[in-house]
């Protein structure tokens, strides 16, 4: 508590003054956390003064609020950049990360409690720099931290706005922000250094050499690659729901399983059943092998039932067999975007809507997925697949854009691989039009971007279709793209239990 106020003292936070009557008094509080090694043992105690932001009046203690935050699609595909060319992943943490913002309100916060000033203990802070609690403090952060950077010559990413990107005279840098997590990768060893070194003299900056623990994900380096494993987060679920020492699952969610709004059973705990769902969608940084269980297990949050309860717990059992399982990037031989789309015909029992999921690869790693229920009712199954090619083809185009801009463009057009012939057709015949006239305009792209040959549709067979397992629960949780044949999966690897989610 000591070194946390003589930090905000150092950095000039505050300056004691009378108590104004006609403003509002933030008060606040001490927090305490324990920081975490990866292999379990404890770092180091921390203390941390925190404002209680939930009293500030919106429009006259604060304004801007939002705070961009690091896409995980954007980590996954800087990553393979970082292993094609075996560039080094240099991993930063800020100290005091948000009182290097400034503030443009006036805030009067309350003095520490057990740190008053015996001379005017009724005296109050007025606050000169961010602090934490403050509901503008992220915003005041990050606008610091992208000035400095905007001025060392990087540009700030239009498709990420927390990737930042350096590219002058032959050398190239990525910097990537998730609040007072920082990294940094380039191709110039001298330039890395220079800015590293400019960096910690404008920033209170803590070097942790490689990556190796970042925002909860275990990056384990290899002669292969990169394995991403959240085993301590998982472990960290099952121990907080008591779920540690259950029998182990073989599947994320049972293959006969028929849910649906109600089913006859009682109510189940509401409060409960919303933590571990929401605990669960952050795993899905590097386990797609529960996207759609999470996605589907997530639609009755509001009215849980011990019928889905049941298969909550059965997904924990699940994890609890599979807790070491992770995301494996291997160095690219190519650069090409293929992806995989897939849905159901009106699956939800409820209200017949359709389920639909992707899988993105670049240069042969799984870099992008997603298992989500359409919002509209399809009238045939050619719609809810064509819908998923809509949907598949958004994130592949803002894909394709990052990588434009960071000097990675793609070698080819990229390929989108769909189960249904007639979606298949309908992309690039417009011959079919009268029978899907009544889809809305706005999905109508993909045709467009077919007939430019900017974007190639093919077909495949649903006994090879990746994306298959994230639209219903299958026991298919191994996505791997062979190198040799591009989209062609064999159908022995959609069988068994899981073993890895790994490049063939």
């Amino acid at each position: 508590m000591r070194a946390e106020v003589q930090a905000l003292l150092s950095n000039h936070t505050w300056t004691l003054v009378p108590r104004p009557l006609s403003h509002n008094i933030v008060a606040c509080r001490w927090i305490f956390r324990i920081k975490w090694n990866p292999d379990g043992s404890i770092n180091r105690f921390k203390a941390r003064l925190v404002a209680k932001g939930f009293t500030q009046r919106p429009g006259i203690d604060f304004h801007d609020t939002f705070s961009p935050v690091l896409k995980p699609v954007t980590i996954r595909t800087v990553f393979t950049i970082a292993l094609a060319h075996q560039w080094p992943i240099l991993q930063f943490d800020v100290n005091n990360a948000f009182l290097q913002g400034s503030l443009n309100e006036t805030v009067y916060m309350a003095q520490p409690p057990g740190f008053r000033d015996p001379h005017h203990p009724d005296y109050v802070c007025c606050l000169s720099r961010a602090i934490y609690g403050l509901r503008q403090a992220p915003r005041s952060w990050y606008m610091a931290l992208s000035s400095f950077l905007e001025h060392e010559g990087f540009i700030k990413s239009k498709s990420d706005a927390s990737l930042f990107i350096y590219h002058k005279e032959g050398v190239t840098m990525y910097f990537l922000v998730y609040v007072d997590d920082l990294l940094l990768t380039g191709n110039h060893g001298p330039s890395l250094a220079r800015f590293q070194d400019r960096l910690a003299a404008r920033f209170s900056l803590k070097s942790l050499g490689q990556v190796g623990y970042f925002l909860g994900i275990e990056v384990q380096p290899s002669s292969t690659g990169y394995f991403l494993t959240q085993h301590k987060y998982v472990l960290d679920i099952l121990q907080r729901f008591n779920m540690a020492d259950s029998h182990p699952a073989p599947t994320p969610l049972s293959a006969t399983a028929k849910l649906s709004l109600v089913d006859g059973s009682p109510p189940a705990d509401a409060t409960l059943y919303k933590q571990v769902l929401g605990s669960l969608q952050y795993l899905l940084c590097t386990r797609p092998d529960i996207a759609f269980a999470v996605n589907k297990l997530s639609q009755f949050m509001h009215a849980p039932t011990q019928l889905h309860w049941q298969h909550v717990k059965r997904l924990l059992r699940y994890l609890c067999g599979t807790a070491s399982l992770g995301l494996r990037l291997s160095p690219p031989t190519t650069s090409t975007l293929v992806a995989f789309a897939d849905s159901d015909w009106a699956g939800d029992p409820d209200d017949r809507t359709s389920t639909m999921a992707y899988l993105i690869y670049y240069g042969g790693n799984l870099i992008s997925w997603k298992s989500k229920k359409q919002r509209s009712v399809a009238r045939s199954s050619t719609e809810a697949e064509y819908r998923a090619l809509a949907h598949a083809t958004s994130e592949l185009l803002w894909v394709q854009n990052l990588l434009i801009e960071l000097h990675q463009p793609v070698s080819s057009p990229p390929t989108l691989y769909c189960d249904n012939l007639g979606a298949v057709n309908f992309s690039a015949n417009p011959i079919h039009h009268s029978r899907m006239k009544h889809l809305a305009l706005d999905f109508l792209f993909v045709r467009d971007l077919v007939q430019s040959a900017s974007l190639h549709v093919r077909h495949i067979p649903t006994a090879h279709q990746l994306a298959d397992s994230l639209t219903k629960p299958l026991p298919i949780t191994r996505f791997q793209l062979p190198r040799s044949k591009i989209g062609v999966v064999p159908s022995s690897i959609l069988r068994g239990r899981v073993k890895d989610i790994t490049l063939d």
